[in-house]
Parts: C-alpha cells; structure tokens; sequence
C-alpha cells in the first residue's frame, strides 16, 4: 500500500486546520468544530453500511474512500494522524484479538 497519499491528506488536513472556512469543504468542517465533523463521520459510517449491502463493491470503495477521509479530518481536529492509527495496528499485528481485547480491561 502507498501511504505517499496518506502523508499527503495529512499535510492537506493540517493546512485547511486554521484556513478561512470559505477556502475550502475541510476548512468549513473545521471551522464548525467537533460536533459537525462527529456528525460526518457517522454519516459517512452509515452509509459504508448500505453500500456493503447493496452489493455494488465499486460504491463501496467510494464510501469507504469518504469515510477514511472524514476519519482523517476527526484525527486533525484531534492533533492525530493516520500515523498514529498505522502505529496502533502494527501494535496489535500478531497479537490475538481476543488477547488484545482483554488487554484493555
């Protein structure tokens, strides 16, 4: 996998952070703060969910592409990256989940 784009969105999503909200679609996220991102991504969440069900998987690349993008926007706001999350997972690769989940009683 190329996280060449990943990289990219990240530098992106750091710029749009403190940009006039007119500028751009992530600027005007930003600028209406935690609830609205929250609110996309569960929007985007639930429509991964109709689209795994409609059985078209181009549609579902599409909104999981759109879901992973808002994720992204939520871990900026956070003063998170996709780094963090690819640092989680290689944590846990090799590990049980039933093990990793007890871990984290």
């Amino acid at each position: 996998m190329n996280n060449d784009i990943l990289q990219r969105l990240a530098e992106t999503l750091e710029a749009r952070k403190h940009a006039a909200p007119e500028s751009s679609y992530v600027a005007k996220l930003f600028s209406k703060g935690n609830d609205a991102i929250l609110k996309k991504v569960i929007e985007e969440a639930g429509e991964v969910l109709l689209a795994a069900k409609d059985g078209d998987p181009q549609h579902l690349v599409y909104e999981v592409a759109d879901l992973w993008f808002h994720t992204l926007v939520l871990l900026a706001q956070k003063g998170l990256s996709a780094d963090d999350v690819l640092q989680e997972l290689a944590r846990r690769e090799g590990v049980s989940g039933i093990a990793e989940k007890a871990s984290r009683k």
